[in-house]
């Protein structure tokens, strides 16, 4: 469940809102009274295209799918019409993903193609949008917030065995300690803002304080988003990640610019949280692998999807680039449409990815798998450049007990054998490289701080490139 804080503003962000950080509807409402949506969602929804002649930066938009639309006539009474009035408000909304554009994967995905397929995962976020124009530091512009997942569900304070793998060390990842040593995470696992690590940290602490007597000692990442937000505000409070933790809970997980992945950027185009699962067998017996990221990270110009040069021929277009009306003189380049005299942003940001699975696994195991997951990343091209902070963690909910630093009486485990274990490391692979694509296709342009904007992954572009490589799902 994801919930957003929002303040409005005259021009709101891209000609639309704050709302631009939002997930784009599948148009539940639509779906209702018989309407079929088939349109991609565009970089910039059509608010923003009703103000181009006002805003020469938003000129020369790429064109969208048309949508197809088919409307039945209903005739409701006036209770019922109230009554889908309010599920349509109360109803969170979804965003495409990339198996809706076409992009084609390996493997089986679970029922929702999410981390919450492994039985018992919960998922919280809380997004803080707010302001405009030039950075404030203390007032704002905000593009931030938290990511909480709960390896048990919120209800179950108990550890699970845990692994971790860092690919690239320039972030922050707490409780590795005890990954170390024990192999156990305990408690929520936090993913924030760079300068929200402390304040996540002691609202998991208070939260599970609250909840079950005692605080723990959490699992708590970042990634940073100082392009977009006023990261040394410190909005981020404590607070804010206990209302993530209230929010958790199993089934969809909202993908793009929510909850620690606001203000991300990933590829060079807007990014954020995003992901996928496995289904698998091993040895006989089935198992999920769930996968959720939170990507800051990547070169554009070696970004590759599903195979296809993605990155190449878009290594001069969508940059990320200073809005004329709301950045300081001295903020270069400032947009101009589509293409912009801008350098392709390094590999630099951070991506954290975190990994579950059901399957019983000892740490060193889950040790293996988190290294899997860096090659998922090297799928899209990445080769985890010096500024990026790709840390990794992955844990298994099997046993109900483990072997915890407190535990007098050891918890006997039947742990899968290694020979048999690839299919799990596959799993892995596939489903990280489908949570960071997922990212990059659910987040919509979105404009922050110093009218910094950072543009969505362009669906149609997209689709034309991968239809001339031959990778568009469903094109022969």
């Amino acid at each position: 469940m994801t919930k957003h804080f929002f303040s409005p503003s005259p021009l709101m962000g891209e000609g639309y809102g704050d709302l631009a950080a939002l997930p784009p509807s599948r148009s539940w409402m639509g779906v209702m009274f018989g309407e079929r949506l088939d349109a991609e969602h565009h970089p910039h929804p059509a608010p923003t295209r009703a103000r181009q002649g006002a805003d020469p930066s938003l000129r020369n938009l790429p064109p969208s799918r048309g949508k197809e639309v088919r409307r039945r006539n209903f005739i409701f009474s006036p209770a019922i019409t109230a009554l889908l009035l309010l599920l349509f408000l109360t109803t969170p909304a979804l965003a495409e993903r990339a198996r809706d554009i076409g992009v084609p994967f390996e493997g089986t995905p679970g029922p929702l193609n999410a981390i919450t397929d492994v039985p018992g995962v919960e998922v919280g976020q809380i997004s803080i949008i707010s302001g405009e124009g030039p950075l404030v530091i203390g007032k704002g512009p905000v593009r931030s917030g938290v990511t909480a997942i709960f390896p048990r569900g919120k209800a179950n304070p108990a550890p699970v065995y845990g692994g971790t793998f860092n690919l690239n060390g320039n972030g922050e990842m707490t409780g590795l300690a005890y990954l170390q040593d024990f192999g156990v995470v305990q408690g929520a696992i936090g993913i924030t803002s760079t300068n929200a690590i402390g304040q996540v940290y002691a609202g998991i602490q208070k939260w599970h304080q609250q909840h079950f007597g005692d605080a723990t000692f959490p699992v708590v990442a970042e990634t940073w988003d100082g392009w977009a937000s006023d990261i040394n505000g410190f909005h981020v409070t404590e607070q804010t990640a206990m209302a993530a933790l209230d929010g958790a809970k199993g089934g969809a997980v909202d993908e793009g610019a929510v909850g620690g992945g606001t203000g991300m950027l990933c590829f060079g185009f807007k990014g954020g949280t995003g992901t996928a699962s496995r289904k698998v067998e091993v040895a006989g017996k089935p198992y999920t692998v769930g996968v959720l990221v939170q990507c800051n990270t990547g070169d554009r110009k070696v970004l590759r999807i599903a195979g296809a040069p993605v990155g190449p021929a878009l290594s001069k277009r969508w940059l990320p680039c200073y809005d004329a009306k709301l950045s300081p003189a001295d903020k270069l380049p400032k947009c101009a449409g589509a293409a912009i005299a801008a350098a392709v942003p390094p590999d630099s940001g951070s991506i954290i990815i975190v990994v579950a699975t059901d399957a019983p696994l000892m740490p060193v195991q889950l040790n293996r798998v988190a290294k899997r997951a860096a090659l998922g990343l090297a799928r899209l091209g990445s080769y985890s450049g010096n500024s990026s902070g790709d840390i990794i963690l992955a844990f298994t909910t099997a046993p109900a007990q483990v072997n915890h630093p407190d535990q007098t009486a050891p918890s006997p485990i039947a742990v899968l054998a290694n020979a048999p274990i690839n299919p799990l490391f596959q799993a892995t692979v596939e489903a990280t490289e489908e949570a960071i694509v997922n990212a990059m296709v659910a987040a919509k342009t979105m404009t922050g701080a110093n009218g910094y904007r950072m543009f969505a992954l362009p669906h149609e572009e997209l689709r034309a490139l991968l239809k001339t490589y031959g990778r568009l799902e469903g094109v022969k």
